[in-house]
């Protein structure tokens, strides 16, 4: 690896005025950014679960179904008193920390996305709900709880949201899955594009090639001329793509955050996975340059 990176100070090679660099560099560049939005994509979905784990595992809902009568003040009346009966249940069960019944406001704002800004939810017979905060360490028989919660408030149910939170992860999954299935292909059809190049560039040069075998110059020295070129177009190629890339990155994150009350708000990028993809210049340049320089010892082993 070292004699890779110890690059000829001098070219014989005449590589700068080839036809091919541009095709290449616009090959990478289109990579880079296909890749830089991908990369991206992965990224976001991983905080996205990770958010879901953090907000959703440690707590369960409590949903209270309003009595179906037709007297208004009674039904809110009886609706507020099996709240009540809940919330004391539920503060006395080992392991909750905290017990907290959404307001109208709350609930208005959860529903407001669905039903629209001219309906309210007081004149609805909108059910209570009431967000519980357990503790992630505490061994709590769920089944058991919503038997229990049905006794104290016989008007109340319990979700733990762990099949609707199983399937989202599965959901989420398949697309990271896919999308790291992209990725590879970008990296595999990206080198392909570099070992045939370098190849091509090897048939034009093959007179200078042999000269430089004749007066002496190892395979390596060749090696590192053409590693040293293709590093050069490939941190080039990165740069432009990823150029084009992070206004697009914004754009679909500005997508994303309009859908208010969407889940897809838990996906985000933190300053760590934006080090990831604001190096993938750098990622380019090296798989450019590893390609680059053992395609032309490979391909010279089979010259000599």
């Amino acid at each position: 690896m070292t004699e890779l990176i110890s690059v000829s100070r001098k070219n014989e090679l005449p590589l700068k005025g080839e036809n091919t660099s541009l095709f290449l560099q616009v090959i990478i560049s289109i990579a880079i950014f296909i890749f830089a939005i991908t990369l991206s994509g992965v990224l976001s979905i991983n905080s996205m679960i990770d958010n879901w784990n953090k907000s959703i595992l440690g707590s369960v809902t409590v949903q209270i179904l309003p009595t179906n009568t037709a007297d208004k003040e009674k039904s809110m009346a009886e609706l507020m008193a099996y709240e009540e009966k809940a919330v004391d249940f539920l503060k006395s069960v080992n392991g909750v920390i905290k017990v907290t019944p959404l307001t109208n406001e709350q609930l208005n704002e959860l529903l407001q996305p669905w039903l629209g800004d001219e309906v309210s939810v007081s004149d609805l017979p909108t059910p209570r709900i009431i967000d519980v905060k357990i503790d992630k360490n505490a061994n709590i028989n769920f089944q058991q709880l919503a038997q229990d919660l049905a006794v104290a408030s016989p008007q109340a149910s319990l979700d733990n949201h762990q099949l609707w939170l199983n399937k989202l992860i599965d959901f989420a999954d398949g697309l990271n899955l896919i999308a790291t299935t992209i990725l590879a292909l970008i990296t595999a059809i990206t080198s392909g594009a570099i070992f045939y190049t370098t190849q091509m560039s090897m048939g034009l040069h093959k007179n200078i090639i042999e000269i430089l075998h004749i007066i002496g110059a190892k395979d390596t020295y060749i090696a590192q001329q053409y590693a040293k070129r293709m590093a050069y177009l490939g941190l080039i190629g990165g740069l432009f793509g990823l150029f084009f890339a992070i206004p697009s990155i914004f754009f679909i994150a500005d997508l994303a955050n309009s859908i208010k009350g969407g889940i897809i708000n838990d996906a985000n990028l933190s300053v760590l996975d934006w080090i990831f993809v604001l190096i993938l210049p750098l990622f380019s340049m090296l798989i450019s340059m590893i390609t680059a320089y053992y395609t032309v010892k490979n391909t010279l082993k089979k010259m000599i």
